[in-house]
């Protein structure tokens, strides 16, 4: 009979005797020896147990500060009186913007809002409200007292869809004072959202242009979108050969 190691080099090598077998499974079967001392995981610090991150330059950072933190509230690309906006490529918008404010703020009006909300008809439905209650309190009031009541939400929407800062947040930090109002975001919004309404109210036409200047450097206008068109392109002349006889 052939050896099986010999015929088989794959197997595992027999043992012989009865005593080697045994020790074999016993060494097998006998759990792994437990670790004395624990390795320390890298992000954990034995002073306090807390877990730490850590950032290119290898300092340790605590997840609350920077991941737990909501994002700061930026500032409008224009201030309220900045008439004519800014030197740069968006310098003719912001003359429109300025004209429109001044002329016809019913127009402006109804393109921020158009610029906002993609929906079929949202111009319409905005502009002609504005301009009824225009002539109202011109005609009623001598001036144009009663539109702000109804635009003044669009500075809010604007406000959170972009994150800005708000008048009474930016008042409270240039004070460095309520700083328990600046953490309760209830309390907060609803302080802005009555600045929102008196700066429609006080300086209506200066809103509605810085809210003009704002949308237009942060959306397309929803009528420059692309479409794909289908087109046509002719077949290539052809020309016919003579078959041979």
């Amino acid at each position: 009979m052939a050896n099986l190691e010999e015929s088989s080099p794959l197997l595992p090598r027999q043992f012989e005797g009865s005593e080697n077998t045994k020790e074999a499974k016993s060494a097998a079967a006998a759990p792994p020896p437990k670790e004395v001392e624990k390795k320390q995981s890298p992000l954990e610090v034995p002073a306090t147990g807390a877990t730490y991150g850590w950032p290119a330059d290898g300092l340790p950072l605590s997840h609350g500060s920077v991941v737990g933190e909501p994002l700061r509230r930026a500032q409008w690309e224009s201030s309220l009186f900045a008439c004519v906006g800014r030197n740069d490529e968006f310098c003719s918008s912001d003359l429109e913007v300025c004209l429109l404010g001044s002329v016809a703020p019913c127009v402006l009006y109804g393109s921020n809002v158009e610029r906002l909300g993609s929906g079929p008809g949202t111009f319409a439905n905005h502009c002609l409200p504005y301009s009824g209650l225009y002539l109202i309190g011109n005609s009623l009031l001598g001036g144009n007292c009663v539109a702000p009541w109804f635009s003044y939400p669009s500075r809010t929407a604007i406000r959170r869809k972009f994150n800005k800062q708000g008048s009474c947040e930016a008042f409270a930090r240039s004070c460095g004072c309520c700083g328990s109002f600046l953490d309760d975001n209830v309390q907060r919004e609803q302080c802005e959202a009555a600045c929102d309404l008196a700066t429609h109210v006080f300086c209506h036409p200066c809103a509605l242009c810085q809210e003009g200047r704002e949308v237009r450097r942060r959306l397309p206008h929803p009528g420059f979108n692309a479409q794909q068109v289908m087109v046509m392109i002719p077949p290539g002349e052809q020309t016919m050969g003579r078959g041979r006889a």
